[in-house]
């Protein structure tokens, strides 16, 4: 025996869909939907880090100098120096950005003739944002009229690298003082009038010395004479 069945309770229950109802789905949508995750980007210097970049630069005048990158400061160096001679301030690289106490820096010297010159005492270790290099000197040379660029890595995650251009300068003899100041002066340009007064008196004199000769000589012949007469009369 067959149960009749309606056609009706075959269908089967379909959600209502955002297009038949859309201010509804619209509010479903809006109290459900996420935002998206964005991906996150290198971190970059803010405002207050670039003001306290130029207040740590006005902290110590003629002592940093900018590198070509915003995130690190340098010690300024002399332009011209002695091959392994001690630097005359401690070189020193300051992170504006934050950098785990003991992070590897290293400094490298080079230029198109010396790429790779060699240094002594190149790596320190940050702590306080500042890494501090103990007796760095530069032993290789630069060549005559060029200077090193310094590149200055700090071995973060990933390793941040800043460049100092145009740093030193580094010769066998360093500095030198002007050769003039080595040299003796140049004589006075002799006077014409002097020449001439000289001339006269180096003339003059023989004359003079002659004459003052014959009157010493005819003296001498008188007190001879004269004595000659006054023995003959005694």
């Amino acid at each position: 025996m067959r149960i009749p069945v309606e056609p009706s309770s075959t269908r089967r229950f379909s959600p209502p869909s955002s297009s038949v109802l859309p201010g509804k789905g619209s509010d479903v949508n809006g109290g459900s939907a996420q935002p998206e995750a964005q991906p996150t980007a290198a971190p970059r210097l803010r405002a207050h880090d670039n003001r306290s970049m130029v207040e740590i630069i006005a902290d110590h005048p003629a002592e940093l100098v900018r590198t070509d990158s915003p995130n690190f400061l340098c010690s300024v160096l002399p332009s011209h120096w002695r091959c392994n001679k001690t630097l005359p301030v401690a070189f020193k690289v300051v992170a504006l950005g934050d950098v785990p106490d003991g992070t590897v820096v290293t400094v490298m010297a080079g230029n198109d003739e010396n790429y790779s010159a060699e240094l002594r005492n190149a790596s320190a270790v940050m702590k306080n944002q500042v890494a501090r290099f103990n007796d760095l000197r530069f032993v290789g040379r630069s060549g005559r009229g060029k200077s090193f660029t310094l590149t200055i890595t700090v071995f973060t995650n990933p390793p941040q690298v800043a460049t100092y251009h145009r740093a030193i300068k580094v010769t066998v003899d360093g500095p030198r003082e002007p050769r003039s100041k080595y040299q003796n002066p140049t004589p006075p340009t002799p006077n014409i009038t002097h020449h001439v007064i000289t001339i006269n008196t180096h003339k003059e004199l023989p004359l003079q010395n002659t004459c003052a000769h014959t009157q010493a000589h005819t003296h001498r012949h008188w007190l001879s004479g004269s004595y000659r007469e006054a023995s003959i009369g005694h």
